[in-house]
């Protein structure tokens, strides 16, 4: 366990960072009276998980492999990482929903159907709770193992030489 630690603590930040860019959007609006914007605005979150993947890939270089990190052990690192998001995206789509935003998914089928993007029935099998836990999970694993393998190519550090 005391070899994961890293990872732990980053997955762990990455989901409290995900939570309070929730209640970010909630608090501008963009899930209720601005819900046309969300799908746009809510990509800017892409700046903060990289950042958090940067920053627990230096922190692994670092902290672990004393300053000396090769693509494959970052990648793993990251890898890892991205299983425990995906592990606990339940529990904060759970919270996202029940708590921060409990009427973003009636806001949004309520957009998707009024915009004519969406009949009622596509709308409400998109926006619910198991869709995005499935979604959250799936994109979470997907999209960090890819993060991953870029950002360890850019932390990895090899030995210097001595000759």
């Amino acid at each position: 366990m005391k070899k994961y630690r890293i990872e732990l603590k980053w997955a762990f930040i990455f989901t409290v960072l995900a939570l309070l860019w929730m209640v970010f959007e909630k608090a501008m609006g963009w899930h209720d009276e601005l819900i046309a914007q969300h799908a746009t605005y809510t990509n800017f979150f892409s700046i903060v998980a990289i950042l958090v993947y940067v920053f627990a890939l230096i922190d692994k270089r670092n902290n672990y492999y004393n300053g000396i990190m090769t693509w494959k052990q970052g990648f793993v690192s990251g890898v890892i990482i991205s299983i425990i998001i995906a592990v606990l995206a339940p529990l904060s789509q759970w919270i996202t929903h029940a708590v921060i935003t409990p009427d973003y998914f009636t806001n949004a089928i309520n957009y998707a159907v009024e915009s004519g993007n969406a009949t009622q029935e596509e709308a409400e099998s998109y926006f619910n709770l198991t869709a995005y836990i499935i979604q959250s999970s799936v994109f979470g694993l997907v999209v960090g193992v890819f993060t991953a393998a870029i950002v360890a190519a850019f932390v990895r550090r090899k030995e210097k030489s001595t000759v």
